[in-house]
């Protein structure tokens, strides 16, 4: 009995913990059809992006290849949703930048490492809920000004302009400063590529229509590799007659990544770093990295969830060993990709089975394709991250709250504008602090219903909360009754109704209290309408209010 409820007990952890256990012997070659279709339409999307985010990074581009296929191989184990592709994400590849720019790229192999330890050991301890202190006004601030810094950041390259910088700031003064620079063959390739980013993105198409509308379908889903090939296409046709209007963004380093452990020590120039060194130099970045990977995957994994429970701390796990493993192909943080994610959905993925062969798709790529990369223009380039970042933008939100509820405005803006001005890492701790302030002035100025009513010739004033009270609150509605008793010498009777009161703390209780007491000097009687029993049992304790003074609807 004793070894039959412990293999109980391991079946369950097995299921609850590598989900492939449970999907895996229902599989068919049907599924197995349909996930191949969605991993290779993800895998075309995955290849351009990927290098595009490693240069978003400051990376190589062959790291963004290198990091698009290990957390697919990890996340078919340990996922627990088959629509989430996890591999390089433009925010984590901005994250990673200023680290690279000035330490060289083992710093964005040690941050990936790290990113996969934290968010690991947050999963094991069951941390997933941390989560929930996050606000959608804070999340929408932070990637709205993402998509902002990394959409200007592409400018630069867009045009032909030289200079590349960290900052949101600093990238526009670069810009107007080299403005004179700006190169008319590079310019024109980057825009005509977004007119073809975004006819494709608005093709009619439909997967289960007819012959065209399946064709239109798979051009609106391949578009970025389609604008990619192009550029590949045109550069190396303008080559063979000694003729390259475009800058390059260099070469491609052919084959596979070595297998090896993240560097602890690294060396880059004449300086030479320790582990010490290194976590010192990453500062803040070793939590802030982590926080925003899982954030991404958790709400693109809630997002496609479709009604079923998403278990944040299994996706913890999840996108945590994805990080560890790609850490040692010399991987730069990935993180879920809501773009892959939607293409995931679209295509009709049925079991994360889909990420295997995306993950393999990019093997081949780089074994075997990493020569024409080489011909890629950075305008192109460019394109296909500005024009990713604009669908990313959330404007229809600013409009929603500034008609429905303007203090998740001001939250969203002061999130977006720090971050813009300071740092995403800084930006997002001053929207959560200006959350949790916003939270607190609320709880400070309760919503309260004051009315005068006259009744037999007697004048009462009646106060109603909306919502419990908490220390805070306490003086200012003592406040408000007092101020409307001295304006209105008539009133004879304070009504406060607590039907909409759940609880109250001991402040609460001791304020009301000496409230009850200035009333009754001034001779005006303070009645408690309809307070919930457990409530009045806390406003009798101080030996003060009577309990006359408790009326209900049936009295």
């Amino acid at each position: 009995m004793r070894y039959r409820l412990k293999y109980r007990g391991i079946k369950e952890f097995l299921y609850h913990r590598i989900p492939i256990t449970i999907w895996l012997p229902q599989y068919s070659w049907i599924k197995f059809l349909q996930d191949t279709l969605a991993g290779i339409t993800v895998g075309l999307t995955v290849v351009p992006q990927g290098i595009a985010y490693a240069v978003v990074a400051g990376l190589p581009p062959h790291h963004g290849l290198y990091s698009s296929f290990m957390g697919c191989f990890v996340y078919l184990i340990f996922g627990s949703t088959s629509y989430v592709t996890v591999g390089p994400t433009a925010i984590m590849g901005l994250l990673t930048r200023i680290f690279v720019l000035k330490y060289g790229d083992d710093f964005a192999v040690l941050l990936t490492f790290f990113t996969g330890c934290l968010i690991t050991t947050m999963g094991l301890l069951h941390l997933g809920f941390l989560v929930n202190f996050i606000s959608m006004p804070v999340i929408c601030g932070f990637t709205n000004a993402a998509a902002i810094i990394i959409g200007t950041s592409q400018i630069n390259d867009l045009l032909g302009i030289s200079g590349h910088n960290e900052s949101f700031i600093k990238t526009i003064k670069t810009f107007v400063k080299n403005f004179n620079e700006i190169r008319l063959y590079d310019a024109l390739l980057g825009t005509f590529s977004i007119i073809i980013l975004i006819v494709l993105k608005n093709f009619p198409g439909n997967r289960l229509g007819n012959c065209l509308q399946k064709c239109m379908w798979l051009l609106c889903l391949a578009q970025n590799a389609i604008v990619v090939i192009i550029g590949m296409f045109l550069t190396y046709c303008l080559s063979l007659y000694g003729f390259k209007p475009f800058k390059f963004i260099g070469m491609v380093k052919e084959g596979l990544p070595i297998l090896a452990l993240p560097p602890i020590f690294t060396r880059y120039y004449n300086d030479t770093y320790n582990l010490l060194d290194i976590i010192n130099i990453l500062g803040s970045s070793i939590i802030s990295a982590p926080l925003i990977a899982f954030l991404e995957s958790i709400v693109i994994a809630k997002a496609f969830a479709k009604g079923k429970t998403v278990d944040a701390n299994q996706e913890m796990i999840a996108v945590g060993l994805c990080n560890l493993f790609s850490s040692f192909v010399r991987s730069m943080p990935i993180a879920g990709s809501f773009t892959r994610s939607a293409i995931n959905n679209i295509s009709g993925v049925q079991t994360p089975m889909g990420g295997l062969i995306t993950g393999c798709f990019v093997l081949f790529v780089c074994s075997f394709l990493t020569k024409a990369f080489n011909f890629i223009p950075k305008a192109t380039l460019a394109s296909v991250i500005i024009v990713a970042m604009y669908y990313m933008l959330e404007i229809r939100i600013l409009r929603l709250l500034w008609q429905n509820k303007k203090f998740d405005l001001l939250v969203l803006l002061a999130t977006l504008l720090s971050c813009l001005s300071f740092g995403l890492e800084i930006g997002m701790i001053i929207g959560i602090i200006t959350n949790i302030l916003m939270i607190l002035y609320d709880t400070a100025r309760p919503a309260l219903i004051i009315e005068e009513r006259s009744v037999d010739d007697k004048m009462i004033l009646f106060v109603s909360p909306q919502q419990s009270l908490t220390f805070p609150s306490a003086e200012y509605i003592k406040q408000r009754v007092m101020t409307w008793s001295d304006l209105k010498k008539d009133i004879n009777i304070i009504i406060i109704d607590g039907r909409n009161v759940n609880n109250i703390d001991s402040t609460v209780a001791k304020s009301f209290s000496s409230l009850f007491t200035d009333l009754k000097l001034r001779k005006q009687k303070l009645i408690f309408w309809n307070w919930h029993e457990n409530i009045c049992k806390i406003l009798t304790a101080f030996n003060i209010i009577e309990e006359s003074h408790f009326k209900t609807s049936s009295n």
